[in-house]
């Protein structure tokens, strides 16, 4: 029973010591967030959408939706108000969403909502709908989706996902 309550209490203090050379270790580094790539070393399509000097950077799914749309770069398109949390362009082709997941997000979403064949930037939280599948998600810049209006610049980049 002794050598019981030994070991519990060695390891109590093993396991404080690491809790605190983790919180030291976090305190001298910058915090970073940075999205994990579980295949290191794969190209990413992004799409940079600019208005007004502001940009708004988007990561693209794997999607041939996502595919779909980016194919159809650079585009000076005209977006709308819809509703009370999303922005709303028509590009010049009709995206193929049959492989897309179903957008379930909220913030920051780039979709497409079938029925219409509009693409949506989502400001603020939305509901699901099986209509309304993922293309990407924000990268940067979105603080300046809500603001945008009348005609925006969209266009693509590969980035390559650093090893």
């Amino acid at each position: 029973m002794r050598d019981t309550a030994v070991f519990v209490c060695t390891l109590m203090l093993v396991f404080a010591a690491c809790g605190c050379s983790r919180a030291e270790a976090a305190d001298s580094q910058p915090i970073v967030q940075e999205e994990e790539s579980a295949d290191k070393g794969e190209v990413q399509m992004r799409i940079y959408v600019t208005s007004n000097g502001n940009t708004i950077v988007y990561g693209l799914n794997d999607s041939q939706a996502a595919k779909d749309l980016y194919a159809q770069l650079p585009l000076t398109i005209e977006v709308e108000d819809y509703s009370t949390n999303e922005k709303i362009f028509y590009p010049s082709e009709k995206l193929d969403a049959s492989d897309a997941p179903v957008a379930d997000e909220g913030k920051g979403t780039l979709a497409y909502y079938a029925p219409w064949g509009d693409v949506v930037m989502f400001y603020d939280h939305f509901g699901k709908s099986s209509n309304l599948y993922e293309l990407g998600m924000v990268i940067s810049g979105e603080e300046f989706i809500e603001a945008l209006s009348g005609s925006v610049e969209i266009t693509g980049e590969n980035e390559k996902v650093e090893e």
